[in-house]
């Protein structure tokens, strides 16, 4: 492995610039838990970053950031050269750019498998047939099209995820921002859903950044990004290994 990180000099303007950051706080309590702590990178398109640290380093709090589930408490933060606390429609930012996976799945109980997928279609134009076809489609994709009526209780860990995945695809999304996504999977549902999150990534040509703590998972990524005391402490370019 070698060393990538790159003082930033000034923001990138270029077409592959997809996230970039200089001195990114994120400050809770009146400014007694500091979560991020000035931090800086770039993402390009096409990337697929693994996120590593332990509990507390502030890594699912950047991936909020990247999201707008959460804004900065300090510095700056871009997108594709847009300021992300400055957009005027986060909503229709996460819409439009982000899809995302969560460990906890986040299914609406009472809605089946192909409801679930429809739901982030609402924030579009799309017809209600164009929503059902897409969402067959991407149940399809993901080896389910034969658990299209199928409430999540009926589902295995590995299969909610799977929905979980497709749904997150549903807008055609640039990035995917997973964090832990297979934090409460076995190992053999572990290497499938990491298999089918790879692989889709690369069909789709979309960036990846995955939260973890499990440096095997970080592994197949082609850059880590090390966080300890909501500061990155290394940054560094590796080979993939296979899932």
């Amino acid at each position: 492995m070698k060393d990538t990180a790159v003082p930033l000099s000034g923001f990138c303007a270029t077409h592959d610039c997809v996230f970039e950051a200089k001195g990114l706080k994120k400050e809770f309590d009146d400014g007694r838990v500091q979560a991020l702590r000035g931090v800086d990178f770039r993402i390009t398109h096409g990337d697929f970053v693994a996120v590593i640290g332990p509990s507390g380093c502030g890594k699912t709090t950047l991936l909020q950031m990247l999201g707008l589930l959460d804004v900065p408490s300090g510095g700056i933060l871009q997108y594709r050269g847009s300021s992300l606390p400055d957009l005027p429609d986060p909503s229709a930012y996460r819409a439009r750019e982000i899809g995302f996976i969560f460990q906890a799945f986040h299914l609406l109980p009472t809605f089946t498998a192909l409801e679930n997928v429809q739901i982030p279609m609402f924030e579009t134009e799309m017809t209600a047939a164009d929503r059902k076809d897409r969402a067959i489609e991407l149940l399809k994709s993901v080896g389910l099209e034969h658990r299209l009526d199928h409430f999540p209780a009926k589902l295995s860990g590995g299969e909610r995820q799977r929905v979980a995945i497709a749904r997150s695809l549903a807008n055609g999304p640039s990035v995917l921002l997973a964090d832990e996504p297979t934090g409460n999977l076995d190992s053999e549902n572990t290497k499938h859903i990491l298999e089918l999150i790879i692989r889709l990534r690369r069909e789709q040509d979309m960036t990846l950044v995955l939260v973890t703590h499990d440096l095997n998972i970080a592994r197949m990524a082609s850059r880590t990004i090390q966080m300890k005391d909501g500061l990155i402490v290394s940054d560094l370019e590796t080979t993939p290994t296979a899932p």
